[in-house]
């Protein structure tokens, strides 16, 4: 058996973006083993990682990374919600920081034999699309853009007694571009930075478990770092302006993924996906001269999804599912500038032959915080408040 499936996604958000709304996660995008099994069931979308910041493809289940809409102004403490505060930038709104988005998606399965069966995807594992207006105050002019693509290759062995095994290789390419302009940044405001496109090789591997007559399944995937040496032009230093090299790693995951049948025609499935975003360093060598902790801080994060499949006819299902991400401490990097996440996603499945077509819609809430840089040392730059992502995904599967 053959399957051919196409995602794409587009994504409206308040604000800057740091995850694919249909995918998970994000930050990044991790590889789920369900691509490589054949589902029954009434929820047929399988989990992958995105981000624009862009996480997996475009699955109703797994909503979006983004990033919000903020008040520029300087907190006289590090506070997790301050509410009431006098800005010294003027207290302006920063605006909208992050356009709307396409993030499309192509993997392909073939079952060589009832045991081994694999696949090849392709899709943008990360990415970031940021700019903050230029009526803002601290930060008005900054920008931002990282565009990857991944090639993955997985095989999978299933034995009978329903126990299965997974792994394969990731090739990936990166690039980025940033521009740091505003108050906030004091006498480094107009430093940039190209980094050149590079490529890197990672991999995965995990194990599953499945019982189709409940439609019972769970599996645990590990995603390897990816490091990339990027050839770096800095400038707007005031000295060490110039060529360099910047390694950065793109960070390992754990995902965990379950379902099962609780009635009949009905599925409650779910996620949990650790990823150590604390790897996630980008230290060019001329800003870090200036900067030690370099221009990016992020935490490591854990992501949870739980949801429910109904099928009411033949040709029709629907689905609903929730998320949640654990909240940052502290500041958080203006790049990113968003503490935790809850959201809800909506979806319909449509199924005809050997053509199935899923498409849902999801609203993120994006986590108020403060972000750096610290003025003075301890005390948060802005705040980002009441921000928000909305994303439409759309996938088409055809079996043969």
């Amino acid at each position: 058996m053959s399957r051919l499936t196409g995602c794409a996604a587009q994504a409206t958000v308040k604000g800057e973006t740091r995850g694919h709304p249909l995918a998970a996660g994000a930050r990044e995008r991790g590889h789920d083993p369900h691509a490589l099994q054949h589902r029954r069931t009434a929820s047929d979308d399988h989990r992958r990682l995105g981000r624009r910041h862009r996480t997996q493809p475009a699955s109703p289940q797994h909503p979006v990374r983004a990033g919000p809409r903020g008040r520029t102004g300087l907190h006289p403490c590090p506070a997790r919600h301050p509410r009431h505060r006098r800005p010294v930038f003027g207290g302006s709104a920063t605006g909208d920081t992050s356009a709307s988005y396409t993030v499309p998606n192509l993997s392909y399965k073939q079952d060589f034999t009832n045991n081994i069966s694999a696949a090849i995807i392709i899709d943008t594992p990360f990415g970031l699309d940021l700019a903050y207006p230029g009526s803002s105050v601290a930060f008005g002019g900054t920008n931002a853009t990282v565009d990857t693509a991944a090639i993955t290759g997985v095989l999978r062995y299933k034995m009978d007694s329903g126990f299965g095994a997974h792994a394969g290789l990731r090739y990936q390419t990166a690039e980025a571009d940033l521009e740091l302009t505003g108050a906030a940044y004091g006498g480094l405001s107009g430093y940039s930075a190209n980094f050149d496109s590079d490529s890197a090789v990672g991999w995965l591997a995990g194990i599953s478990w499945e019982r189709p007559d409940i439609a019972a399944r769970v599996s645990l995937t590990f995603n390897s770092a990816i490091e990339h040496d990027f050839d770096t032009t800095e400038a707007g230093l005031p000295v060490g302006n110039g060529e360099s090299a910047t390694a950065v790693k793109t960070p390992r995951s754990w995902n965990l993924e379950f379902q099962t049948g609780v009635a009949q025609d009905t599925l409650v499935f779910g996620s949990v996906r650790w990823v150590k975003w604390s790897e996630f360093r980008v230290n060019p060598v001329g800003f870090t001269s200036f900067v030690p902790d370099g221009i990016v801080q992020l935490e490591d994060t854990t992501t949870f999804n739980l949801g429910v499949g109904r099928r009411f006819t033949e040709n029709w299902s629907g689905l609903a599912s929730v998320l949640y991400e654990t909240d940052s401490d502290g500041l958080v990097s203006p790049l990113a500038p968003y503490s935790g996440r809850k959201g809800i996603t909506l979806g319909a499945v449509y199924t005809q032959g050997n053509v199935r077509v899923t498409g849902g819609i999801s609203y993120v809430k994006l986590g108020d915080t403060d972000t750096r840089p610290e003025v003075p040392p301890g005390v948060g730059a802005a705040q980002m408040r009441d921000n928000e992502a909305i994303a439409i995904g759309l996938r088409t599967a055809f079996t043969f």
